[in-house]
């Protein structure tokens, strides 16, 4: 009686559901199915989709394969997840539905639109979305961009461009993710609410695997005249587009900042060492107008230049020594060091490390495809240096907050499948032979799944491979990286520029250019990019531009209108010092150098070939890991082991009070207590004393019983603890 009257119930379901899909189009599993099962979260890493399944039951990570999850559903398990004759009492639905014990949940409620279509297809046969039908080719939101007070909601609308020209609305399928929570909400159903905080965000709506964004802004309460922001200065381009964001969002910029802060920032910036008291005195005795902007270009015309920017890319591409050899590594630092020394254009540096070739005893470059063997582990590398694409997760799924999908990544490896190699190979922990890297004839990369060998390809436009199996597929990748029409190229480098000099990436993470990880200010990072690109990928034109800018030159106190602005610029954002850049410092200060393992004598921290070098006070204060795989990140907080280190480290102490040091100089000198005094402040922060510091030092000088040397190591001590030595302001 039981299964009579269920069979009843399913057919009156099929009858019912019947009309329903005849008043419109009937769906497909492609275009209508997925989507339900992706906005539901069934196929979502915690659920279905991931590694494995769940409870026997796997689908592609967010529907990243809909032939694969066709098969799952719809024949998997002898087809037992679906019912034809009584379709409203398939296990897919029952589980969905929670009328079945189901560890995920509702996920699709009885009487839903969702459930509605899941149920109509089943009903329909179930069948796949034709190979020949529309398909979408871009989504679009409503509106765009939007202002709000806190509080204030608005419903955000998705609609998809079919290939046949119609649209749909799926706002009801479509994912919704904040670039910022805290200040902007989205709820599943696409209604946007500002939260309390002034500020904006990007909201991003994803359908199918494409994105489209809405921007967001939070104006700070209160009006500020049109006239303040057009009365600010504007050195270049950078202004501009930095006034013009906030002007929108009713901050206002901090006072520029004094000579003696822009002496000590650029110094640092540019060269990574402070000035002398006599670089200082010259500078503030300069009555030229322009004398900031001839500062830099002296600056970048300084040896130091090499070493800084040079020391900052090792990071990136430094591979371990005792992997692939101390030679190899070594030519690679020198390679690169020599490139910034001639400061060759960006996209041939990029062109050589991309297609070389030869000995990693004579080509720099060469090493980094020793250390990095298979296609697989080269590709992301390049891709998230020199694009700002992170393929990782690729590798094994659909990417899952960009358009990138298993197949993508595997043919851009396939650009490095006949990388051959001449040599002995690694025998790590002492890799000491030579290799030699060459352009093979054959190689192949094969898909994970289907084992089709796949072609290389470029992620998006063209990169033809010639047809000759003399010709290396690395040079047209090489060709399609840094044409001017990948935009990618030239983004992510200035990016990254952008962020070592002003403190935070106008993308952060600077190698993360993604539709769910917009810019602060995509107007600012096109043009900076489109300006590196004319001017033939100049980096040191690059850093000009950026440092001769009204905004490089704000000072870091904030205002009422900007105390909570971290990612606009309207202020300059303090950094600590970077570890090789600070013991140099002190060094320099001191007056008493360093010596280092396996490098000349006088070598300094920034001319390391290597972070196998030992070095508490680098370690201490965040140099990457040399076990680490490249790129490494280095750690940018402050620590109280970092604080500890600086008041008791005996090394530092040595250089403090050493014979030779500076302060027992100055102790033996004729200068008095003030003159001292003020060298001390010029050699640490760039700037004179105020008259209360003036006070406070002569007078360690002047007690009853004070030694002059001991009143000299004190103070030293006491400026290099100090916050402002510490950080770059």
């Amino acid at each position: 009686m039981r299964r009579l009257i269920l069979g009843l119930l399913g057919g009156l379901a099929t009858m019912a559901g019947a009309v329903k899909a005849g008043e419109g189009r009937a769906p497909t599993f492609e275009r209508d199915v997925e989507p339900v099962l992706t906005r539901a979260g069934c196929n979502a890493g915690a659920c279905h989709g991931k590694s494995g399944g769940r409870s026997g039951f796997a689908l592609s990570l967010l529907g990243f394969d809909p032939a694969g999850d066709y098969v799952a559903i719809a024949k998997d398990a002898g087809g037992r997840r679906v019912s034809r004759i009584r379709p409203a009492e398939s296990l897919l639905l029952a589980k969905a539905s929670a009328r079945l014990p189901h560890g995920g949940g509702v996920r699709l409620a009885p009487g839903s639109s969702g459930y509605r279509t899941v149920l109509d297809w089943i009903i329909g046969g179930m069948p796949s979305t034709p190979a020949d039908a529309p398909r979408v080719e871009r989504i679009a939101v409503e509106p765009t961009e939007r202002t709000l007070k806190p509080g204030e909601s608005f419903p955000l609308r998705v609609k998809a461009h079919y290939t046949d020209g119609s649209t749909e609305d799926v706002t009801g399928l479509a994912a919704f993710l904040s670039s910022e929570p805290a200040l902007v909400k989205a709820s599943d159903e696409g209604r946007i609410t500002t939260g309390p905080i002034p500020g904006d965000a990007t909201v991003s709506a994803r359908f199918v695997g494409l994105f489209a964004s809405c921007d967001v802004n939070i104006p700070l309460p209160g009006e500020v005249p049109a006239s303040r922001y057009a009365s600010l200065p504007r050195s270049n381009f950078i202004d501009g587009h930095v006034w013009t964001k906030l002007h929108k969002l009713g901050l206002l910029p901090s006072q520029p900042a004094g000579d003696t802060t822009f002496l000590r920032r650029a110094h640092l910036d540019v060269i990574g060492r402070l000035p002398t008291p006599e670089e200082t005195r010259r500078f503030l005795a300069d009555p030229s107008p322009d004398r900031r902007a001839r500062l830099v270009d002296r600056l970048l015309d300084r040896p130091e230049y090499a070493d800084h920017w040079a020391n900052k890319w090792m990071d990136l591409l430094r591979p371990n020594p005792y992997r692939v050899g101390i030679k190899a590594v070594l030519n690679l630092d020198g390679w690169i060091r020599d490139s910034f020394r001639r400061n060759i254009p960006y996209d041939q540096f990029v062109r050589e490390i991309v297609t070389a070739s030869g000995s990693t005893f004579d080509q720099g470059p060469a090493t980094i495809f020793r250390d990095r063997r298979e296609p697989e582990e080269i590709a992301p590398l390049v891709s998230q240096l020199f694009l700002g694409i992170r393929l990782e997760c690729a590798k094994c799924h659909h990417h899952p907050f960009e358009s990138w999908d298993q197949s993508q990544f595997y043919e851009f490896s396939a650009f490095f499948a006949r990388i051959g190699r001449k040599g002995t190979g690694l025998s790590p922990p002492i890799s000491g032979s030579e290799e030699i890297i060459f352009a093979g004839k054959s190689g192949s990369v094969k898909h994970p799944l289907t084992g089709a060998v796949l072609a290389p390809r470029a992620l998006f436009g063209s990169a033809p491979v010639p047809d000759d199996p003399d010709a290396d597929p690395r040079e047209a990748l090489a060709s399609w990286m840094t044409s001017p029409e990948n935009r990618y190229f030239s983004r992510v480098i200035v990016n990254r520029v952008w962020a070592e000099i002003m403190g935070r990436g106008i993308v952060d993470p600077v190698d993360d250019l993604r539709a769910t990880n917009p810019p602060s200010n995509g107007p600012l990072l096109d043009a900076l990019a489109d300006d590196f690109r004319i001017h033939g990928y100049d980096l040191k034109h690059l850093i000009r531009t950026i440092l001769t800018s009204s905004v490089y030159a704000l000072a870091s106190e904030p205002n009422e209108r900007n105390v909570a602005d971290t990612r606009n610029f309207s202020r300059h954002y303090r950094q600590r010092l970077r570890a090789e850049v600070l013991l140099d410092a002190i060094s320099d200060v001191t007056g008493v150098p360093d010596t280092f393992s396996a490098a000349p004598p006088g070598s300094r921290a920034a001319e390391i070939w290597t972070h196998r070098v030992p070095s508490l006070f680098l370690d201490t204060f965040g140099r990457p890991d040399p076990n680490q795989d490249p790129p490494c990140e280095r750690t940018v907080d402050t620590t109280v082991v970092q604080a500890l280190h600086l008041m008791n480290a005996p090394e530092l102490h040595r250089k403090v009070t050493s014979d030779d040091g500076r302060a027992a100089r100055l102790a033996k000198s004729g200068r008095s207590p003030r003159a001292i005094v003020e060298e001390l402040y010029l050699l640490t922060y760039s700037r004179l004393p105020t008259e209360d510091e003036r006070s406070v030092g002569v007078a360690l000088f002047e007690a009853p019983g004070a030694d002059r040397r001991a009143a000299a190591e004190d103070l030293m001590w006491a400026l290099i603890n100090s916050a402002e030595f510490l950080f770059k302001d």
